[in-house]
């Protein structure tokens, strides 16, 4: 399996087939036939569940920070006032540059959760609980399963709207989609009533307000921390020393450092890399680090990938309904292509573009991090249709997408948007000795 994890993505890269479908099926394939003995069913193993999920997201948004090319920026769209009280901001690229991605999180990620929900509700007969946390648990598009449609490693010159804008996405929407969780947690604990008469402010303030604010900052301030010592500290920085494993030191350190001081991990995390990346962007070390991030997220997925097979095998989907199924295929490619398109609207982008942005929602092991972090902490009682239908659409996405993505992104830069040519290292770099003087 680690051979295959090692040698798959290079032999895959241009066929319309993923490592997530091999590994999926080979994990139904080995447990189906009772190769092994135990049954690995989230429903049985809801807290190990939790903790993987969390470990594998946490780690591909690390990597997902480190590998994008274009910096983020409030310049230029800042309050006049600001700019006038001498705040120094960081350089480059303005609000514009990103302005899909901010489009794709504050349109069409709410609208998604309220449709979700409300087809839970009335289609699914779920509680409102029940439906807002299967509405937060679909909403996030995945950093882990969309590594194929994201951008390449650092100054890799793999980069191009559709690649930069999903890259982004994902490593933000993953932190935006925890007060909803939140939300359903809280209405299944007290009630849609009681919650909306005194917890509406409370969650304002708290899980949207202080958590989101905890987060960016914790991960800013521990990226510039790790961003001197990295590449400034003792002459040079510990660049030169060091190997990429700093990259998992520096994730554990913004994630736990923010889970102290109640806040956002993941947006910890994922601020943590940009910040890395922007202290000394064409830094080769950011490769490195990456590289390492990217194959312990691909051991960890291959993993789980394997356990979910399993869990299918064992019967995960037993009590989907036919109702189920055409709720689940509505939510996957009705609610998030619409809302993502229409949300692109008025942005500058070809509507092919627009179009595969909206469409490569991609479901994962994000997902699946979210449902047993809500069932885990809230009341939201029996969850056997809630994982079926979840699984349902994360084994749907794991196929359409694996099979589907790789021929659209070919066919769309063949069309023009063909990846943006990066400044590449020098062809015959100098030996790391001589580098250090």
């Amino acid at each position: 399996m680690v051979l295959l994890v090692s040698w798959a993505p290079k032999g895959l890269s241009r066929l319309p087939l993923s490592l997530a479908m091999i590994c999926v099926g080979l994990g139904a394939g080995i447990f189906s036939f009772d190769i092994l003995s135990f049954n690995p069913d989230p429903r049985t193993w809801d807290t190990l569940t939790e903790r993987l999920t969390e470990l594998v997201v946490i780690i591909s948004l690390m990597g997902a920070g480190l590998k994008l090319d274009r910096p983020v920026s409030w310049k230029g769209w800042a309050p006049t006032w600001l700019m006038g009280a001498g705040l120094k901001l960081d350089r480059p690229v303005s609000w514009k540059g990103w302005a899909p991605t901010w489009r794709l999180l504050a349109i069409a990620m709410p609208l998604t959760v309220a449709a979700t929900a409300w087809l839970g509700v009335a289609g699914l007969g779920f509680s409102l609980a029940m439906a807002l946390l299967l509405g937060a648990a679909m909403a996030p598009t995945d950093p882990v399963l969309a590594s194929d449609v994201q951008t390449g490693p650092p100054r890799s010159g793999e980069d191009n709207e559709v690649r930069f804008n999903l890259t982004a996405e994902a490593g933000l929407n993953d932190a935006l989609a925890f007060p909803f969780v939140n939300l359903a947690i809280l209405v299944s604990l007290s009630g849609a009533a009681a919650w909306a008469g005194q917890g509406l402010g409370q969650w304002l303030a708290i899980d949207v307000g202080w958590k989101l604010l905890a987060g960016g900052v914790m991960g800013w301030a521990v990226g510039k921390a790790m961003g001197w010592l990295i590449f400034r500290a003792h002459r040079q920085g510990i660049s030169r020393h060091a190997d990429g494993l700093v990259a998992i030191g520096a994730t554990f350190i913004a994630y736990a450092a923010t889970e102290v001081v109640h806040g956002y991990g993941f947006l910890a995390v994922f601020v943590c890399a940009l910040t890395i990346r922007a202290s000394e962007r064409e830094d080769d070390f950011h490769a490195e680090m990456h590289d390492f991030a990217e194959q312990i997220e691909r051991l960890l997925m291959m993993l789980l990938l394997v356990l979910f097979g399993g869990a299918l095998a064992n019967g995960l989907l037993d009590a989907l309904t036919w109702t189920d199924v055409g709720i689940a295929l509505a939510i996957l490619f009705i609610v998030r292509p619409v809302f993502g398109y229409l949300s692109l609207v008025g942005i500058d982008l070809p509507r092919r573009d627009k179009v595969l942005l909206a469409y490569l929602g991609i479901r994962g092991l994000g997902s699946v991090y979210y449902l047993a972090y809500g069932l885990n902490h809230g009341e939201f009682g029996d969850s056997e249709r809630l994982w079926a239908i979840t699984g349902f659409i994360i084994l749907t996405s794991i196929v359409v997408h694996g099979v589907t993505s790789t021929p659209l992104m070919l066919l769309i830069e063949r069309l023009g948007g063909r990846p943006l040519q990066r400044p590449s290292a020098p062809a015959n770099p100098p030996p790391k000795d001589e580098q250090l003087g």
